[in-house]
């Protein structure tokens, strides 16, 4: 090697110690969030307008813009999107009420068009001869096309046939809705009030217009075509297939750079030695009270799985449990809102205990009653979890009225529904949270100058888990729907997918370097370098999820290609965790299972949220995948292979820290770690994904509202795969059982421990 190239080579390794990491990361996080503000903007200015009147061509008034608002707040207080979805948006085993009632009503349309009768059904639509049936179906799309809202009056006057058509939506959801269908698991008097049942009516006749009607300036609907059905002109729009094939492209080349990159890094840095023991051997007061976190986050575990069984079994048994009238007692909206709430309650429960845990450690300070905060804070999320479990089952069962539901019950809405009192302990409870982890890690902070640095980072990233959930409080029952999903997909993506991802990012980093694996210095730069992919791609790869919910069509464009990209940084997590397990065999050895739980995270972030993610994303694929049980597979194996994981290996990380070691039974670790992940695999191979792909291909074939009906979920394909899932979920709730019996041990053993005081260090940063 020449002198020359010597010089090249320090140079550039020189430039690449130099390259200001936290600089860039907050220009890519000030762009991105620009772009994603400026889409809201433009979300609001393009949103589907509410008709203020909605007439006959006789001028009568049909549906009142009023009429739809209070429909929208009763449908939402009710549970909302865990009975059906609207726009795709909610559960799977009802209908999606856009997709069933716009083709009702085109069915109801066409027979008037035909004999002048709105009794008509599919069968009679299939029989016509196939020239008649197609010019039927162009005059029905003609009807639906053609978008008859006035700018200047704000009314929207509808078509003879189309009202006439509406008049038999109305009388068969007068039925629906009052009666409910054991098939798909909506209860009988779901809505008793006439007016009520009117009014939800008008809301789904609402959103089925915008589904269906032209946009201005644009040759598709204000929903861009969705839901695909052919009866009323609703077809894929060709860019939807261009973006498709771009964000393919980008993310085969994004993988291909960061491949080259990555690559070519040699590590410069000698690891440090390892400890064969952690520092921090007896528990504080502070972290014994943490360890009841985890025994708390483990029984929501299981109480997670129990409502996931219930849930899973009204699509074979639409009323009941083997026989057991549950339907009474537990109505399908309550046990999957408490499904869903569990999940992300034992998780966070688990990333907020994780810190508490780690403050001290890494500050190696225990501040005056920090154990009596840890102890409030953990009651605050108890009657959180309480009270809005409560208040979910009283508002489905009609208990609480419209208005008490918004505050008390259930806000409607997928994976935000806790009531806004409880929303708003939960925030504070979260705010406590942070100051509580600031006390113990201040002289971390004081020790480190600078304040880009990782202690510093670690407090950055805490910050964010209260801020960015607190964005739910932006919208509330009475917002436009499209404003309310673009606010809503902001805590559910950027809160549960994006910043308590950097959060345990930057606490594993940490751990690694308090640990020896990696000098503070690498693993710092690891972390930026991982936080400026993940959010460089995933605050604007949000709009993924807006496809098609009244959103302007340059949402799918920038939604697929940013979406695409969030796979690279999660090969990334994989690369670097793979990396720390080869650099001491001594501490595989010590944290075996802690590791072996971030591994399954690295897995499943792969296959569930790689994948799986990238499977419903690209806009052709998500065109007929919306609203059906392809999401589940992704929700599955991304919410808990990547999250819940990450939660597991963090609990473990803190008990195998300050756990007694008789406490400690790797064979009891060993067997939930297989089973969970087998009984994961086995959920997903034999169950959601077969279930999911028949509903696709009868999407693709006949229309959203024919993979949502009666027919396909009752089929004996659905009703089997349903049942072919029981192994895998009897096999994952029983590795689940042993976790839970883990962790009770470990907390009765840690609690026969004496406790230890620890004084700030005040000498050189570590």
């Amino acid at each position: 090697m020449t002198d020359s190239t010597l010089d090249i080579n320090v140079a550039a390794r020189a430039r690449s110690r130099s390259f200001d990491f936290p600089a860039w990361l907050v220009l890519i996080c000030i762009l991105s969030f620009s772009a994603l503000l400026a889409a809201g903007a433009a979300i609001w200015k393009n949103a589907p307008p509410v008709p203020e009147i909605i007439r006959s061509p006789q001028q009568a008034i049909i549906i009142t813009q009023a009429e739809i608002q209070a429909g929208q707040e009763t449908y939402l207080a009710r549970g909302g999107q865990h009975i059906g979805s609207v726009w795709g948006h909610g559960s799977y085993l009802a209908p999606d009420w856009t997709a069933d009632v716009l083709h009702r009503w085109g069915l109801a349309t066409a027979g008037v068009l035909y004999d002048g009768k709105p009794d008509f059904s599919q069968e009679e639509l299939e029989a016509l001869s196939a020239p008649e049936r197609a010019s039927l179906i162009a005059k029905t799309s003609e009807q639906f096309k053609t978008n008859r809202y006035d700018l200047q009056t704000h009314e929207l006057i509808l078509t003879s046939e189309q009202t006439q058509g509406l008049q038999k939506v109305f009388d068969d959801y007068r039925e629906l809705l009052a009666r409910g269908s054991a098939i798909h698991s909506i209860p009988n008097g779901w809505f008793k009030d006439e007016t009520q049942i009117h009014n939800v009516t008008a809301f789904f006749v609402w959103t089925a217009w915008a589904a269906a009607a032209t946009r201005p300036g644009a040759p598709f609907s204000y929903t861009a075509n969705w839901p695909h059905d052919d009866l009323v002109g609703n077809l894929a729009p060709g860019q939807f297939l261009v973006w498709s094939i771009v964000s393919v492209v980008v993310l085969i080349a994004g993988i291909g750079a960061f491949l080259f990159v990555y690559l070519q890094q040699e590590e410069t840095e000698e690891i440090q030695p390892v400890p064969t023991r952690p520092a921090v051997r007896i528990p504080t007061p502070s972290q014994k009270v943490t360890s009841l976190f985890f025994g708390v986050a483990m029984a929501l575990f299981l109480t997670q799985i129990l409502m996931g069984m219930f849930t899973a079994h009204y699509a074979v048994e639409g009323e009941g449990f083997y026989g057991i009238p549950l339907a009474r007692f537990l109505p399908y909206a309550a046990s999957r809102t408490w499904h869903l709430q569990f999940a992300l309650f034992w998780i966070a429960t688990c990333w907020l205990a994780a810190g508490l845990y780690f403050a001290p450690r890494f500050g190696n300070y225990e501040p005056k009653y920090q154990a009596v905060g840890n102890t409030i804070l953990l009651v605050a999320l108890a009657v959180v979890v309480v009270g809005s479990a409560i208040g979910t089952w009283e508002a489905v069962t009609g208990v609480l009225d419209v208005k008490s539901s918004f505050f008390w019950g259930h806000q409607g809405y997928e994976y935000i529904e806790l009531g806004r009192v409880w929303q708003l302990l939960l925030i504070g409870a979260m705010i406590f949270w942070v100051w509580l982890m600031y006390r113990a890690f201040k002289p971390a902070l004081r020790l480190e100058k600078n304040p880009t640095g990782l202690s510093h980072f670690f407090l950055y990233s805490a910050i964010t888990i209260p801020l960015f959930y607190s964005v739910g409080l932006a919208y509330s029952n009475r917002t436009p729907l499209s404003l309310a999903e673009y606010w809503r997909w902001w805590v559910v993506h950027l809160w549960v997918e994006g910043f308590f991802e950097v959060f345990a990012t930057v606490a594993i980093a940490y751990l690694c370097s308090e640990l020896g694996f990696l000098k503070k210095s690498s693993a710092l730069r690891a972390t930026y370098l991982t936080t400026i992919l993940y959010l460089g791609s995933g605050i604007i790869g949000t709009l993924h999820h807006l496809y098609f919910s009244g959103t302007p069509s340059f949402i799918a464009a920038v939604g697929s290609v940013f979406s695409a990209l969030e796979v690279v940084p999660l090969a990334l997590i994989g690369f670097e965790i793979l990396r720390t397990l080869k650099l001491s065999q001594e501490a595989e050895g010590f944290y075996r299972w802690p590791l072996r739980f971030f591994i399954a995270t690295c897995f499943w972030n792969l296959v569930g949220a790689g994948i799986f993610g990238f499977l419903i994303n690209p806009p052709i694929v998500l065109y007929y995948s919306q609203g059906l049980n392809t999401t589940p597979i992704h929700a599955h194996a991304a919410l808990f292979g990547v999250y819940g994981c990450l939660a597991l290996a963090l609990m473990l990380f803190a008990l195998r820290e300050f756990a007694p070691e008789p406490a400690w039974n790797e064979k009891l670790l060993r067997f939930a770690f297989w089973t969970i992940n087998g009984g994961l695999v086995g959920m997903l191979v034999f169950g959601l994904i077969p279930n999911g792909f028949y509903q696709l291909v009868r999407s693709i074939e006949q229309g959203t509202w024919f993979a949502r009906s009666a027919e396909v979920i009752g089929s004996p394909w659905m009703r089997w795969t349903v049942w072919l899932r029981i192994p895998g979920d009897v096999i994952f709730a029983i590795g689940a059982l042993t976790m839970f019996i883990f962790t009770v041990r470990a907390i009765v053993a840690i609690f026969h421990f004496p406790v230890q005081t620890i004084q700030p260090k005040l000498e050189a940063s570590r």
